[in-house]
């Protein structure tokens, strides 16, 4: 039996496909179907066509968007009648027996000498006279365009253009005012909006917003209303709705027009001479989630300004309009007050679990550092992270490793400097039972318990050179045992070593392997000390503010200017760790709702020596032979320039007493420079 699928996708034909019994033809987007057809809509195997028991017939291999037969979606196998028009996507796929069902003048197509690819055979150009299977099914034809709605466009509305009724100017008003209260962020500017929409789409020259009050829960639910914006173009001022139109409004929850009221208790808008300031008034409902949340109240002054009843229409959609803004705002404000609280919420666990990653300080040596880790945090490579005491260098360390890889496996850190090296080199590879006095059961080492993970050294420069040797041999990636085992152990570790040793003097000093030395120095972040970044003192002071005033329920404000000065000027021998500690002492003392200077404890300690590798010496043809006299003159000097001639202060940072630094400045002639007029 001859059959054909002719294909055409939009007005042009595609191609013709001859069906053979005993095969089927599958149609789909995947190249390998029988009929391809490019059309997102088009699954990768969308539909088959089979021949059985004398019949063609049409299934749907369940496909994402469905397959259509002269208009009706397929949901089983279909038998295929000629003239049926299959619809896949924007295609459109014609069964017929003869060509002639298709091609009304076919004889010239199936004995014409053009090939198939001719254009009249295959992009086929239907023709004025041609009627075809695909008569009823013409393609798509986009008739207009538009850019923007005029109805949002205030100077498109004309409001002498009688073609354009009032009914219509109100709905393009409605429209608009919807669109600017979808923008509004508060319910005061609401309310604003409101007022002026209202007042542009009716004739009344004054009105109000009102809403319910708030009760103890923070909801609007209580029985009073308040003015949340008013508005009057009269003379006279707003005068605010009667009791009886607002009980009427809210128990039948109806709008209401009314006009030349003249009882004074069923207005309410009289001025101080007795006289009726109202003519006409309006009042709607604004209903929010089948309640009433409150109303609109508007109302004429002038006898010849009045309303009607399509202003009440129009109140009336403005005031559910307001309603469901006012939802929407308030779903608003609950999605963000959950999210600030998810966000405290996860805040507090993360610190819960030690996971402190994020490093506070945005100077710009802290920014090297966070690209440091960044570039650092992808590698499998050792880091040797080195710096002061109390920079944070076990931070560092956290942040590398939750930044890895490796974020979801364990982070074990050590202290090389705690432990003695028999009790180090148990701690680090375990040891088995009996092994040494006191082990009275297995131990598994820091190793194993960071497999898969990373393991922090602190201090590594503590560590002893016979255990150095083993723990080289581990890092080169050998197998271990544990103390007084005879087990292989493998671990897969990445190592973040950290020092505050000058490691380079250790090596030459024969104190440390320089073999290791190079095993660990294969990628390095130094971590500058806390005065060599002043500028993050603010943010870490804030930072400690806020953590130990939530733990001690403290109502800190923050820092009087003199407290951030002192804290500026100190030099901090204990870097951040020493800052931790005054804060938290500070939020203890402090006698106010501001840390004075007063409550701050600062020990006059001398700051450590610079210790972090990369600074450069003076250039040698710079220098300039001084006496130790000079150079002690000019140090005192700067030394009390800098805290600005307080020389129990001067005395601490130099170390020397009170008395002795005045004498200096006596021997030397120093005298402090006061500041020009």
């Amino acid at each position: 039996m001859n059959a054909y699928l002719i294909i055409r996708e939009g007005s042009k034909w595609a191609d013709v496909i001859r069906l053979v019994p005993g095969e089927s033809a599958t149609i789909g987007r995947a190249p390998t179907n029988t009929v391809s057809i490019k059309d997102e809509r088009c699954s990768r195997n969308h539909a088959e066509v089979f021949f059985t028991q004398g019949k063609w017939m049409l299934r749907d291999l369940e496909s994402r968007n469905g397959t259509l037969v002269s208009g009706v979606k397929v949901s089983q196998d279909h038998e295929l009648q000629p003239g049926d028009i299959i619809q896949i996507g924007n295609s459109q796929l014609a069964f017929v027996h003869e060509l002639t069902e298709a091609f009304p003048e076919s004889g010239s197509f199936l004995k014409s000498s053009k090939p198939m690819g001719e254009p009249d055979a295959i992009t086929g150009d239907l023709g004025e006279d041609t009627e075809s299977v695909f008569e009823s099914f013409e393609p798509t034809m986009i008739t207009h365009r538009k850019d923007q709605s005029r109805f949002l466009d205030e100077s498109d509305l004309d409001e002498s253009d009688e073609a354009f009724p009032k009914v219509g100017r109100a709905a393009a008003k409605l429209c608009r005012l919807a669109f600017d209260l979808a923008k509004s962020t508060d319910i005061v500017s609401l309310a604003n909006a409101t007022l002026a929409g209202l007042f542009e789409g009716t004739g009344v020259d004054a009105g109000a917003i009102l809403l319910r009050s708030q009760d103890n829960t923070g909801k609007r639910q209580a029985e009073e209303l308040d003015v949340i914006a008013s508005r009057s173009d009269s003379e006279h001022s707003y005068h605010r709705v009667s009791s009886f139109l607002t009980a009427t409004v809210l128990r039948d929850g109806q709008a209401v027009m009314a006009r030349n009221v003249m009882d004074d208790s069923d207005l309410g808008n009289r001025d101080s001479k007795g006289e009726i300031l109202a003519t006409s008034v309006i009042c709607a409902p604004i209903r929010m989630a089948g309640s009433i949340f409150g109303l609109i109240h508007l109302y004429t002054t002038g006898a010849d300004r009045t309303t009607d009843p399509e202003d009440l229409e129009f109140t009336l959609a403005v005031a559910d309009t307001v309603g469901v803004a006012l939802e929407n705002m308030n779903k608003r404000q609950e999605l963000a007050e959950n999210l600030n609280q998810m966000r405290s919420e996860n805040v507090q666990l993360r610190e819960q679990l030690g996971v402190q990653s994020e490093i506070v300080g945005s100077s710009e040596v802290m920014m090297e550092v966070t690209q440091q880790i960044a570039r650092a945090a992808p590698s499998r490579a050792t880091v040797l992270i080195r710096g002061e005491s109390g920079v944070g260098k076990e931070l560092v360390a956290r942040a590398v490793h939750f930044s890895s890889p490796r974020a979801k496996k364990p982070f074990v850190c050590l202290n090389c400097a705690a432990l003695s090296e028999s009790l180090l080199e148990s701690e680090l590879f375990g040891h088995e039972k009996g092994s040494f006095t006191g082990a009275t059961e297995r131990k598994i080492g820091k190793f194993e318990q960071a497999d898969k993970g990373t393991l922090m050294l602190d201090e590594i420069g503590e560590m002893g050179q016979s255990l150095q040797a083993k723990f080289l041999r581990v890092l080169e990636g050998h197998p271990y045992e544990r103390v007084g085992g005879t087990q292989q152990i493998k671990v897969d570790v990445r190592v973040i070593a950290a020092t505050n040793r000058d490691l380079e003097k250790d090596v030459a000093e024969g104190k440390f392997r320089r073999d290791l030395y190079f095993r660990l120095h294969v990628l390095e972040i130094i971590v500058p000390g806390l005065r060599k970044r002043p500028g993050d003192i603010p943010d870490l002071a804030e930072f400690f503010l806020r953590r130990f005033s939530e733990e001690t329920g403290r109502k800190l404000k923050g820092f009087t200017p003199r407290a951030m000065e002192e804290l500026l000027r100190y030099r901090w021998p204990g870097n951040v760790r020493e800052l931790k500690n005054v804060i938290e002492r500070a939020v203890v003392l402090a006698r106010g709702e501001y840390v004075d200077h007063t409550d701050l404890v600062l020990s006059a300690l001398k700051t450590a020596g610079d210790t972090e590798i990369g600074v450069e010496l003076a250039n040698p043809k710079d220098y300039e032979p001084m006496s130790l006299a000079d150079i002690e003159r000019i140090h005192i000097l700067q030394t009390l320039n800098s805290t600005g001639w307080n020389k129990s202060r001067s005395a601490g940072i130099l170390g020397v007493e009170r008395s002795t630094l005045d004498r200096k400045i006596r021997r030397y002639g120093l005298v402090e420079e006061k500041p020009r007029a």
